[in-house]
């Protein structure tokens, strides 16, 4: 058993988990390299620290390897306990629900949206289009989806996850305009879809939430589908002021705004949702954040203030009690009550 692979097993300190990773050397599913060097990086090869320090960092891991770890206790325990403080849902909880149709947008794997539609939706329907984390170079839009489709679903909306290239195949200027033309296409499919297309409401999570804002206040790349954006929920994004965000000495991964974005302050300045604000931006805003998250708590009012004062209906909230992968996780369920709220009434005041 190799470095890496000793070290996951003592910061999981569960049985949930060992069986999994160890499962290897029987010609079953392994966590891929990428994540095992992740949760070293993230946490070192000490076993004596290294569970105390996955228990108090898991949100500095990024959502493809925290999605991981989850299938790989999915697969052992089918129902079994989620990854974290030893709190939350389990998995059973996450229905997703079966997936309506599949908008395909692009000749790329990733450029396609799956759709779930409510059986009683009529034209009228309003829609939420969702777009995942991943730190702009993974992710996936069927594994962060969890229990969303179903509970939107059940509160009247058409709901919608969006994939999007992610680098090193695509730059966060692609990415967005991934975003845009994948918006474009949903309303062109609208009627078929059984929603209003000009009654959308943007969530992204973590950098979805940042790409989400972008979208939503520069209308390069909606184009003709920028109007139907009614509303944004954005959850625990940090870098909606990419140049304040790298240069955060709080942030929990500093290095990541300048490898993702470059140092050109131009560059910086044009993908910022809060350089675009006081323009074409989208009406109603709520912007959460993890209350412990010094960084997305600043960039997530910062980016609120501002527009409240464009004459915007913008909020940021504080959530307490969870961390940067269960607010987006844990959304729709019991254990995510103060988000779901949060997001439920935010909805509702949009749509009516």
């Amino acid at each position: 058993m190799n470095t890496a692979t000793k070290a996951l097993l003592a910061a999981a300190g569960l049985a949930a988990l060992a069986s999994p990773i160890l499962a290897q050397q029987r010609g079953q599913a392994r966590l891929p390299a990428e994540c095992r060097e992740e949760i070293v990086k993230l946490c070192g090869t000490d076993r004596s620290q290294i569970r105390t320090c996955l228990r108090e960092k898991y949100a500095g891991l990024s959502e493809s390897c925290a999605a991981q770890l989850r299938e790989r206790m999915q697969e052992r325990r089918g129902s079994g306990a989620m990854m974290g403080a030893g709190t939350g849902p389990r998995a059973g909880q996450y229905a997703s629900g079966k997936v309506s149709s599949t908008v395909i947008y692009g000749d790329h794997l990733r450029q396609q949206v799956d759709v779930y539609t409510p059986d009683d939706a009529v034209g009228d329907t309003p829609l939420v289009m969702f777009i995942h984390g991943g730190g702009w170079q993974r992710g996936n839009h069927k594994a962060t989806v969890q229990a969303k489709p179903q509970h939107f679903k059940d509160m009247g909306y058409v709901f919608a996850s969006a994939g999007y290239r992610v680098l090193p195949d695509a730059p966060v200027e692609q990415q967005a305009a991934d975003i845009g033309a994948a918006l474009r296409a949903l309303r062109a499919q609208a009627e078929s879809g059984g929603f209003d297309p000009e009654k959308i409401v943007l969530m992204g999570h973590s950098a979805g939430a940042h790409l989400a804002a972008l979208v939503a206040t520069d209308p390069q790349y909606a184009g003709d589908a920028f109007t139907a954006i009614k509303g944004v929920v954005l959850l625990d994004g940090a870098g909606y002021d990419v140049a304040e965000a790298a240069a955060r000495p709080t942030m929990e991964l500093p290095t990541l705004y300048r490898d993702v974005f470059g140092s050109d302050p131009a560059r910086q300045k044009a993908l910022s949702p809060i350089s675009h604000v006081g323009g074409k931006d989208a009406p109603h805003w709520l912007a959460l954040y993890v209350a412990e998250r010094a960084g997305s708590k600043a960039q997530s009012e910062a980016l609120a203030g501002a527009l409240a004062k464009a004459g915007k209906d913008a909020q940021a909230m504080a959530i307490t009690g969870t961390d940067h992968g269960r607010m987006n996780r844990e959304l729709g369920t019991d254990a995510g009550a103060a988000q779901t709220q949060a997001v439920d009434a935010f909805l509702k005041k949009v749509f009516g």
